[in-house]
C-alpha cells in the first residue's frame, strides 16, 4: 500500500483541479480511486464535503493544502482523454495500453538483466543498445502511464551497475540472493538496494544523449515529481557520513604514510614535461616537438639536462600523449554527437537535429591530421 501513496496524492491534485472547474462528477471519481489506492483523512473529508455540500468548503479545501510538505513541479493538470480512448497516467497525460503493459513487465522484472532484456553474458555494447532503446521508451516525457517514472529509475540504475565491472562482479555472485530476499515485505523499488547507481537516472540518460555531464544539484524524477538530487533520502546520506568519517579515523595513519611517500617521490623525480603550462611544477617554458609540431612545457634547466636522442625520446613520449588525448576526446565527441542525433529522431525534433548535424568534432578532425602526418 505504501507504494501507492504517490498515485494516491497525484488523484487528489487532479480531483482538487476539477472541484476548481466546477466538475464534481469528475472530483468524486478521482477521489475514490485515491482512496482504493490508499486511504487519507484528506481524500475522506473532500468526499463527505461533496456528498454534503455539493462542493467543498474553502476553509477545509484551504487547511488540506496547506498540509503538503512542500511545492510540487508537475508536468500537467487536468486528465485529458485522447481520441484513441488511452487513459491519463503520470500527470493526467494520456498513455496506451502497450505502455501500461511494458512498465508493469519491468516491476515484474525479479534482477537487472530482466530489465534490460539480457542473458548474464550480454557484452558492453549489448548494455548500451539495451539501454538506449529503453531509456527513451521509458522517459517520463515520452511516458506517461502510472509507474513510468520508477521503471525509468529501476532501468537506469540495471545499465548504471552492470556496466560498472566492479558492481556487476558483486552483483552476479550476490543480487540474486537479495532479490528473493527483498520478495518478503519489501516493495520492488526495494530489491537491490545493496547494488544501487552512484547516479541519477537523468544524468546518465542525459550522458547518452547529449544532454551534458552530471552536476552536483541537477532535476531528477522521483515518482513522478521533480526535485533536486541533494535532497535524496536524507537519513541515508547521515548515516553513510558518520560511517565515513568512523572509516577515515581508522585509515588516518595508512593516508598519512601514502601521503608522505607520494610527497617525497614529487620531491625526487617530477615529470619532465606537460602538454598544458604547469607553473606548480615549474613547467611554464613552451616547446614544440620536432615532427608533429605538438606544443609542451618544461621548466627552464629543460634544454641543459635533454639533448640528443634524450630529447627525441622525451618529444616521443610528448606524441604518444598527445595523439592519446586525441583520440579520447575524438570518442567523447563522437558519443554526444550520436546520442543527440539518435534522440532527435527518435523524438522527431527537426531542430535538434539540425543542431546536432551541424556539432563538430574538432579532436577527430585533428586525430586524422596528425596520422595523416605520421603516415604521410
Amino acid at each position: 500500500m505504501e507504494s501507492n501513496r504517490d498515485e494516491a496524492e497525484r488523484c487528489i491534485e487532479i480531483a482538487e483541479t476539477a472541484f476548481r472547474h466546477k466538475q464534481l462528477e469528475k472530483a468524486v471519481r478521482f477521489l475514490e480511486k485515491a482512496q482504493r489506492l490508499f486511504p487519507t483523512s484528506k481524500a475522506q473529508a473532500l468526499i463527505d464535503a461533496v456528498t454534503q455540500n455539493g462542493q467543498p468548503s474553502s476553509t477545509n479545501h484551504q487547511s488540506k493544502c496547506n498540509e503538503s510538505t512542500g511545492p510540487r513541479h508537475r508536468r500537467g493538470g487536468d486528465e485529458p482523454s485522447s481520441a484513441s480512448g488511452d487513459k491519463g497516467g503520470d500527470s493526467g497525460k494520456p498513455y496506451s495500453p502497450d505502455q501500461l503493459e511494458a512498465v508493469k513487465r519491468i516491476k515484474h522484472c525479479k534482477n537487472y538483466y530482466e530489465i534490460l532484456g539480457l542473458s548474464k553474458d550480454a557484452t558492453e555494447e549489448d548494455l548500451k543498445k539495451a539501454y538506449r532503446k529503453l531509456a527513451l521508451k521509458f522517459h517520463p516525457d515520452k511516458n506517461h502511464a502510472p509507474g513510468a517514472t520508477d521503471a525509468f529509475k529501476a532501468i537506469g540504475n540495471a545499465y548504471a551497475v552492470l556496466s560498472n565491472a566492479d558492481k556487476r562482479k558483486r552483483y552476479d555472485q550476490f543480487g540474486e540472493e537479495k532479490v528473493h530476499t527483498s520478495q518478503h515485505g519489501h516493495s520492488h523499488s526495494d530489491f537491490h538496494r545493496g547494488f544501487e547507481a552512484d547516479i541519477s537516472p537523468e544524468d546518465l540518460f542525459n550522458m547518452f544523449f547529449g544532454g551534458g555531464f552530471p552536476s552536483s544539484n541537477v532535476h531528477v524524477y522521483s515518482n513522478g515529481r521533480m526535485r533536486y538530487t541533494h535532497q535524496q533520502r536524507p537519513e541515508r546520506r547521515e548515516q553513510q557520513r558518520d560511517g565515513g568519517l568512523a572509516l577515515l579515523v581508522q585509515l588516518m595513519p595508512i593516508l598519512i604514510l601514502i601521503i608522505v611517500s607520494a610527497l617525497s617521490q614529487l620531491i625526487v623525480s617530477s615529470p619532465t614535461y606537460s602538454l598544458s603550462l604547469r607553473p606548480s611544477v615549474g613547467h611554464t617554458h613552451k616547446r614544440q616537438t620536432e615532427l608533429l609540431k605538438v606544443p609542451y612545457y618544461v621548466s627552464a634547466h629543460f634544454s641543459e639536462e635533454y639533448t640528443g636522442m634524450n630529447l627525441k625520446n622525451v618529444e616521443r613520449n610528448v606524441e604518444d600523449d598527445y595523439i592519446s588525448s586525441l583520440r579520447n576526446n575524438c570518442w567523447k565527441e563522437k558519443q554526444q554527437k550520436e546520442g543527440l542525433l539518435y534522440r532527435a529522431r527518435y523524438f522527431g525534433d527537426g531542430e535538434l537535429y539540425q543542431r546536432a548535424q551541424k556539432m563538430g568534432t574538432p579532436s577527430c578532425a585533428r586525430l586524422s591530421e596528425v596520422q595523416a602526418s605520421l603516415h604521410g
